[in-house]
């Protein structure tokens, strides 16, 4: 699927509890992947109650949308990070991405999610230069030929 932030598989996988995860993978992440300064992995997680499935609510999965669209749309005018995967499911959100600064990554998301209601989010961070945590969810793509 492509959108204006990129082109996306979608795969079901499973969590380790047993329970449906989807899987949200950007496949068009070359030039950032190519410059050794987006190294930063940061993943910003939402725990929800949600549904008996695991999966949010309605209400809950049309703020995580708009959610997602705040944060891509300010990293596209400002590309310092780039979201390259988002997992739902089990009671949780997580999008994923890849910086370069977590400082200027955090300034970004402040602004970016200032209209919005006060989030549970939790945010993360550790080094990736190799990309090796892309590379193990992109091995989830389905590929139907």
């Amino acid at each position: 699927m492509t959108t204006e932030f990129g082109t996306w598989w979608t795969a079901p996988a499973e969590s380790e509890s047993g329970r449906l995860i989807m899987v949200t993978g950007r496949k068009d992440i070359e030039k950032f992947r190519s410059n050794p300064r987006y190294k930063i992995r940061i993943e910003v997680g939402w725990p929800y109650s949600g549904e008996a499935d695991g999966m949010p609510d309605a209400a809950t999965s049309e703020l995580m949308e708009q959610v997602q669209e705040a944060l891509q749309t300010a990293f596209r005018k400002d590309p310092v990070a780039v979201l390259t995967g988002v997992f739902t499911g089990d009671g949780r959100r997580d999008w994923v991405f890849y910086t370069t600064s977590t400082h200027i990554f955090g300034r970004k998301l402040n602004e970016a999610l200032s209209a919005m209601p006060l989030l549970p989010l939790e945010i993360s961070a550790e080094n990736d230069p190799g990309w090796e945590a892309y590379d193990e969810m992109a091995e989830a793509e389905i590929r139907i030929d």
